[in-house]
């Protein structure tokens, strides 16, 4: 896997204005696969959606998304055990696993209670005919940042099981351990801020962080249809 990052970035936080700026900084390093009519752009919501609509737009890509979220532990909904995909697809943190103390039936309703959140986003936004269509293409997955990296694993998955030719990860920031569990999952990454703190939160490398709400994706995905029909 070949590791595209900004040696001057490296460890550093406050470095994007936020992510707007973020996405404009990494589609510089993407300009190689401007105009591809074999290459589409896929955001993992919601943070990433910003993130892949700038790709899209600033690259002539095709754009879409690819549904995966976070398993979130039962009283904590900030801390996560995994990763699952609007398919059914999941990996599981075995670490987190055991420090909780979870047994089978509570993971397998977790998992259960994303995917039926999943589902609901996708009546919201609108993609009842929800279709991954990245065979024998070049997927780019973008998000805002890898904390873990197992949100970005399973989308992985997803997309190379579709038959992808060729997958690029692309993200502003991501953690140093996240880096070494994506090795040799993928073809490239583009990261440009890599840190080692053992405490990450991807909102450190930006200046104005703020929660992308549902609403505020519909509101986006509609804006780039519109200017699809346009064109």
């Amino acid at each position: 896997m070949k590791i595209i990052d900004d040696p001057s970035l490296r460890e550093k936080i406050k470095i994007f204005r936020d992510r707007v700026d973020a996405a404009e900084k990494l589609a510089e390093r993407l300009s190689e696969y401007k105009d591809r009519m074999d290459t589409v752009v896929l955001a993992i919501p919601s943070g990433g959606v910003p993130i892949g609509l700038i790709l899209s737009r600033k690259l002539n890509l095709e754009f879409n998304l690819v549904m995966v979220r976070k398993i979130h532990l039962p009283w904590n909904p900030e801390a996560g055990l995994g990763a699952v995909s609007w398919d059914g697809r999941y990996l599981i943190n075995r670490e987190v696993v055991e420090l909780a103390q979870l047994p089978p039936h509570i993971i397998a309703r977790c998992i259960s209670n994303e995917l039926n959140e999943i589902e609901s986003r996708m009546r919201k936004w609108g993609l009842i005919k929800y279709n991954l269509d990245v065979k024998d293409k070049i997927a780019i997955i973008a998000d805002d940042g890898l904390a873990s990296g197992y949100t970005m694993s399973v989308a992985v998955e997803a997309v190379k099981n579709r038959g992808s030719k060729q997958v690029i990860i692309a993200v502003p920031t991501g953690s140093s351990e996240a880096l070494r569990m994506l090795h040799d999952k993928v073809d490239m990454v583009i990261c440009l801020n890599v840190r080692s703190s053992r405490v990450f939160a991807v909102a450190d490398a930006y200046i104005e962080w703020r929660d992308i709400s549902d609403d505020e994706v519909k509101n986006l995905l509609a804006e780039y249809n519109c200017a699809r029909r346009l064109r």
